[in-house]
């Protein structure tokens, strides 16, 4: 029997997920998460310089490395909100760790959903203390399913390795449809959220290198529609109870962890692309041959952002013209004789693209998918 993702499989874990009334449809839309011992942690976020409340709040929280909690709420970004949404950002953590006998500090803060909304605190104050009091290991999914906004379905991974004789267990979960484009920068820089749980015993330096590598190689290699959103985060909590030895930077014990939390964060990221709003093709852009692998992403996010290639994508039209003007618009010039472009077949689900440039020995991997009619019937409405 297939061993069921979750965020509360790693040892300590303890998740929620409830309806508190931010959904007019009343589904699921306050989400927490909670480590059952102080765990250390770590956060990627957006580089976008308007930056949501809650991001701020939780990069603040995160100056001591540590938490104990992660409070979610879907349905309002809790962006541009002023100096309210600051306060009702600190109003989340600070009830949630009153709730749960914490320190403010050691929770953090998350929220996705519409731009420039004040937050119905109303309804999330009692959310909140109806939350910490549904805490428990069966609670992962419910909290997977509040965070979802134009979602369609659940995205959760689940991986296992052994550290110094002992079982390691990373879970994960994450949400994102739209406005898909994150370009998640060091401690102080990912509408796309993933929350990772790990009971590893590890330190500080190591879990940050790790998740940097790990987000580099997926959900920064993404993009649905090339809008980076004000709400991108990325949090990872480790809290020990594992009990194998800690875990260095540069250990071989931390490239085994890295290598398993990639492989997490790809197959999350995956799963965004595979589900974003309107899309009926998954596509795989592969640079080889440039001169740099500055230049590699930058050549395969040309192509995986431009509207005229992921309509021909949907239209299943063999147009590669549209993929040479996509290059040459980032200012490459294409050596006729050496480039060369392998495009698979537009009539199936998952669609390859492999351009050779022939310049250099940088090469690079990005995931997009098409744009239909319902991508456009879906944001037009979205309010």
């Amino acid at each position: 029997m297939k061993e069921f993702a979750s965020i509360t499989q790693p040892k300590g874990f303890l998740a929620a997920g409830i309806s508190c009334g931010l959904k007019k449809s009343g589904r699921k839309d306050l989400a927490l998460i909670f480590s059952q011992s102080p765990a250390q942690a770590c956060g990627l976020f957006t580089a976008n310089k308007v930056k949501a409340a809650p991001l701020l709040v939780s990069i603040a929280h995160l100056k001591n490395n540590q938490a104990q909690a992660v409070i979610i709420n879907s349905a309002n970004a809790n962006c541009y909100t002023g100096k309210q949404g600051f306060i009702d950002a600190e109003k989340m953590a600070s009830l949630t760790a009153e709730t749960l006998g914490l320190n403010n500090n050691d929770v953090l803060v998350a929220s996705t959903g519409i731009i420039a909304k004040p937050l119905a605190m109303e309804k999330i104050i009692p959310g909140i203390k109806k939350l910490c009091l549904n805490v428990s290991k069966k609670g992962g999914q419910d909290a997977a399913y509040a965070i979802q906004t134009t979602d369609k379905c659940l995205k959760q991974a689940l991986n296992r390795l052994k550290i110094s004789g002992k079982t390691v267990t990373i879970g994960a979960m994450a949400k994102g449809a739209g406005m898909i484009f994150p370009n998640l920068k060091s401690f102080n820089h990912a509408t796309m959220l993933a929350f990772i749980t790990t009971d590893a015993k590890i330190s500080v330096a190591a879990l940050k290198k790790a998740l940097e590598f790990s987000v580099d190689d997926s959900f920064n290699a993404i993009t649905v529609d090339g809008c980076m959103s004000t709400n991108d985060s990325v949090l990872i909590l480790a809290n020990n109870q594992a009990q194998n030895k800690i875990i260095e930077y540069n250990s071989n014990d931390f490239f085994t962890f890295r290598n398993a939390l990639n492989e997490i964060c790809k197959a999350l990221a995956k799963k965004i692309v595979m589900d974003a709003e309107g899309a009926t093709k998954f596509i795989q852009i592969k640079i080889v041959g440039a001169k740099n692998a500055r230049l590699a992403r930058q050549a395969g996010f040309s192509i995986a952002n431009s509207a005229l290639f992921k309509t021909a994508c949907f239209g299943e039209n063999r147009n590669l013209g549209r993929i040479i003007s996509a290059l040459g618009s980032i200012g490459i010039s294409l050596d006729e004789k050496k480039t060369k472009i392998k495009l698979s077949p537009l009539d199936k689900r998952n669609i390859n693209l492999d351009v050779f440039l022939g310049q250099g020995k940088a090469s690079s991997i990005v995931y997009t998918c098409d744009f239909s009619p319902e991508y456009v019937k879906i944001n037009a409405g979205y309010s």
